[in-house]
């Protein structure tokens, strides 16, 4: 998705004060058309795609339990960029991932640190960990260690007198930076800042690598915040090429300039504020980009200077600021670029807007890298809860956006190496107790391509703000129009039940309209919709997963073309009678019968089958046949989908596990003449099935670990088949939505 803000002339930037800002321009119908023309064009520059996903789980050894929690966090790498180095806080220590073949990252052992490292980077065949060993918010206290990554053991320890947060080395090896935060209690309290005892920052002198600690150097950063000037809490550092260091006070909203020599503190000045249009600022259940937000502070987190005079913060917000972008400013204090919504409108564009963490912070951007890739300079903004990296090329005044990549969960760090074409990122969530996806490290090409991500973005609604979407679960098509499709949302969007029209004859596919499904003219509460299918007549039905113990019914529903709830079949008490709370996953429409496929076995279903159950629209009769599902090696089987085909009916099969335990993700056909439903409450006669397709192929096409939930699958007019994987709303989810193509099957 590569174009210019500049040749393109895609969004019309507001320039205030020498100021250029996208803080209010809303996206037009015709830039997002422009966007999705840009993002489907060949023939443009080169694009970042994924290569690899690593879990860090693959660190441990073969006699350790990997059912214990991990991270990646904050990752450097090696001068030669054959070796990657994450920081791990809940294992404490350093992992080291071997990338000498980047598209196979081989595990390649563990240090404990005897700590909890907070940070890491290299210098000289060093890795240097900042390890926080505070025994509580009031005695704060840590070390930097230097551990050497031919042999991977420890060269040197210095103390630094406090809790450290970030560690940079200076580009020419002579110097290391280190903020300490000494970071506040946020439960005391109301978590404000002004918890003593105050964070500073560290300069130490470097030799071969190792820190000289009898020369360490403590720079005081008091006095100089109009936010809690007494208590700074320094988050990160970056070093130029003049060994000037800048240092962002997160909590105290403010940036620092020292140099790295004399410590001496060159420039100071507030990150400032801004205002912001075109945002979802309540958690509520929907997605709403009307909103707007005054006087933000931009509480910036991560830092990377850009050259000797600029650099890039990302303002994620802590306390009570969090702009949603990032900034660029220089050194003397002047904005030379404000980033506004623009980040987060093409975060929601892309179906990863965290609509949980709507609020102050919305998106989250937290982390940046930034790197020179041939003749061009490239920032990475990373959103820690939308779960991607923003790639944006430096132009020297505004930047031009590129694309969007995606980045398992939660990406904390990245780190650039140009000399192999490579970005790498740390996803420090780690979901073990919930049984989903682990902490990964994942690894980007520059490539002569277009980039492969997103595989389904949406245009402007009415008011030029980008259409909301998530958590896509049922498909269908429309019977006269090939490649135009209709998707529905689920509960997670419990405010916003919705009718997806989207457009598949390009790529990435495009959503092209969104339309509220009602009563009585208001927004249709009780509905977890995960199934469609046109009428033929203009309308639709839609299957409602119910739960009873939630007061949701289980039932069907006709909408008209306006999304209008017209008529309501309820499940009826022969079947409810054996309910368990998974239910009618899938729906379709053969002549006058509507077929809906319930998800799992309910309490008259035998071992490893399931109901498909039908419904006569002319005599309102009832009735159901039985399918079978494979056996679950672990968790369970169950169905997602029901959408007809010319030769019969195509069912989606899954378990419900993700990366490397993912087994089922299929799609099988069942032929029509086997679809003689028997009235409910009796023997039911068993369906035979045949294999089509084993999506996890397709589910491991892009390099991220194997999502959970392949939801909906449809034919278009041609005959051409499409799927599509619920995101989950981006909560606890890397946020990625896989919109495949079978062709005809």
């Amino acid at each position: 998705m590569s174009l210019s803000w500049n040749r393109s002339r895609l969004l019309t930037s507001v320039i205030l004060s020498g100021v250029i800002s996208m803080s209010e321009r809303p996206f037009t119908r015709a830039t997002l058309a422009l966007l999705v023309a840009a993002a489907a064009s060949t023939a443009q520059a080169q694009s970042f795609n994924r290569i690899a996903s690593f879990p860090v789980t693959n660190n441990f050894s073969a006699s350790q339990d990997a059912a214990q929690e991990t991270s990646a966090e904050i990752i450097a790498a090696s001068a030669d960029g054959q070796m990657l180095i994450y920081s791990d806080s809940p294992r404490g220590g350093l992992g080291f991932v071997d990338i000498s073949d980047a598209a196979k990252p081989r595990g390649a052992g563990f240090v404990d640190m005897g700590g909890e490292p907070t940070a890491v980077a290299t210098a000289d065949g060093m890795a240097l960990a900042g390890v926080n060993t505070s025994p509580s918010y009031t005695a704060p206290s840590g070390f930097l260690a230097a551990v050497s990554l031919q042999d991977q053991t420890e060269k040197a320890r210095c103390d630094l007198g406090g809790q450290p947060d970030s560690v940079a080395v200076s580009r020419d090896g002579r110097f290391a930076a280190v903020a300490i935060e000494n970071e506040r209690d946020e439960g005391l309290g109301d978590g404000a800042p002004g918890q003593l005892p105050a964070g500073f920052l560290v300069i130490l002198p470097l030799q071969d690598g190792i820190p000289q600690c009898d020369a360490l150097r403590r720079v005081e950063l008091t006095g100089l915040a109009e936010v809690a000037g007494e208590d700074p809490e320094p988050e990160f550092v970056d070093f130029n090429d003049r060994n000037e260091i800048v240092v962002t006070l997160q909590e105290n909203n403010h940036l620092v300039i020292v140099a790295a020599d004399s410590g001496e503190i060159l420039h100071h000045f507030s990150a400032g504020r801004v205002h912001l249009a075109g945002i979802d600022i309540e958690k509520d259940g929907q997605l709403d980009f009307n909103g707007s937000l005054s006087d933000v502070a931009r509480e910036p987190d991560a830092v990377k200077w850009l050259d000797d005079e600029r650099f890039v913060i990302a303002n994620e917000g802590d306390y009570q600021g969090g702009s949603r972008g990032f900034t660029i400013f220089h050194k003397d204090g002047r904005v030379l670029f404000e980033s506004g919504a623009d980040f987060e409108q093409r975060i929601v564009a892309a179906g990863h807007y965290p609509e949980k963490r709507s609020g102050k912070k919305g998106a989250e951007p937290e982390g940046v890298a930034v790197g020179v890739f041939g003749d061009e300079r490239y920032i990475f903004v990373l959103s820690e809860r939308a779960s991607v990296i923003g790639v944006y090329r430096d132009t020297g005044a505004a930047p031009e956006f590129v694309q969007l990549l995606p980045s398992g969960i939660a990406p904390e760090s990245a780190v650039v190496i140009p000399s192999r074409g490579l970005l790498a990122s740390a996803n420090e969530k780690d979901l073990l107790e919930d049984g989903g996806a682990r902490a990964h490290v994942m690894l980007y090409r520059l490539e002569d391509r277009a980039p492969v991500y997103p595989q389904l973005l949406s245009e402007a609604d009415a008011q030029g703000m980008p259409v909301g979407w998530g958590a896509l679960s049922g498909l269908t098509a429309d019977p006269g129009k090939p490649g135009l499709l209709y998707a529905v949302n689920d509960s997670f969007y419990s405010q916003q039940p919705t009718i997806f029209s989207i457009d598949a004859n390009s790529t990435p596919a495009r959503i092209t309209a969104a339309t509220r499904v009602t009563r009585e003219g208001k927004t249709a509460e009780k509905l977890d919709l995960e199934g469609i299918v046109v009428d033929g007549q203009g309308g639709f039905w839609l299957a409602s997963e119910g739960r009873t113990d939630k007061g949701i019914p289980h039932a069907i529903y006709h909408t008209d073309a306006q999304g209008e709830i017209d008529r309501t079949l309820s499940f009826p008490p022969e079947l409810l009678q054996h309910e368990r709370r998974f239910g009618a996953e899938g729906i379709t429409l053969i002549g006058d019968t509507l077929w809906i496929a319930l998800q799992r076995s309910w309490k008259d279903d035998p071992q490893n089958t399931v109901k498909l159950v039908s419904h006569d629209l002319k005599t309102g009769q009832w009735g159901a046949v039985r399918y079978p599902t494979e056996a679950a090696s672990q968790g369970w089987v169950g169905l997602s989908e029901i959408s007809l085909g010319a030769d019969g009916v195509y069912i989606i099969e899954r378990d419900n596990q993700i990366g490397e335990q993912a087994a089922i993700k299929r799609l099988y056909r069942v032929a029509l003449d086997e679809l003689k439903p028997a009235p409910l409450g009796g023997e039911l006669p068993l369906v035979s099935k045949q294999r089509v397709r084993d999506f996890i192929p397709d589910l491991k096409a892009l390099n991220g670990f194997v999502v959970d939930k392949i939801e909906g699958f449809t034919l278009d007019a041609a005959g051409n088949g499409f799927a599509v994987t619920d995101n989950d709303g981006v909560d606890d989810s890397s946020g990625e939505t896989y919109f495949i193509r079978t062709g005809k099957l």
